[in-house]
């Protein structure tokens, strides 16, 4: 899958801004009869991820209760296009690694998360084919994170109560000053 830019695709879809009851619930999985749904789709996620910019996008994001995100960690480099259809993670380390998140549907709101190092994940990708990924570092955190959308969980549900309400208090007052500018 080519990853599409701006220029090719001007029909880049919104992203929903937490708190938005669908960003809470638990995406379906993608059956056969919803493959051209998917590949429409897929080209509007990666735009929509690129201008954002981004390098993950859970279809719940955009709207859309599926089990479907795109993942490219190297989009301003050379890019490397990612499509995971029906994704799951089949094994976790027992190791555990903490890095900086951020999410597109909290635009601004960074915390320390903490997750296991490695992951295994089946997936499908747009052509049918079966696929496993064994992730370390930023991709198997990025994997999760991705995941985690499709199961209606934000990364500040991995946070305290505290940090998690002081990072939504901050999200609504950054979108009320947005929305008055």
């Amino acid at each position: 899958m080519q990853p599409m830019d701006q220029e090719q695709d001007n029909t880049a879809l919104p992203i929903l801004i937490a708190p938005h009851k669908t960003l809470k619930t638990k995406a379906r999985p993608i059956r056969p009869d919803d493959m051209d749904l998917v590949r429409a789709l897929t080209p509007r996620m990666f735009s929509a991820m690129y201008k954002a910019p981004g390098i993950g996008l859970a279809a719940p994001q955009i709207g859309e209760s599926l089990r479907l995100a795109v993942i490219d960690l190297a989009a301003g480099e050379k890019p490397a296009p990612m499509v995971l259809i029906n994704p799951e993670i089949l094994t976790v380390s027992e190791e555990w690694a903490t890095r900086e998140e951020g999410c597109l549907s909290l635009p601004g709101q960074y915390a320390d998360v903490s997750r296991p190092a490695r992951v295994k994940v089946r997936y499908t990708e747009l052509d049918g084919s079966l696929r496993h990924i064994e992730a370390d570092g930023l991709m198997a955190a990025c994997l999760q994170h991705e995941i985690d959308h499709l199961d209606g969980v934000l990364f500040v549900d991995h946070l305290s109560v505290l940090k998690r309400n002081m990072l939504m208090r901050k999200l609504a007052k950054d979108q009320r000053q947005k929305a008055l500018a």
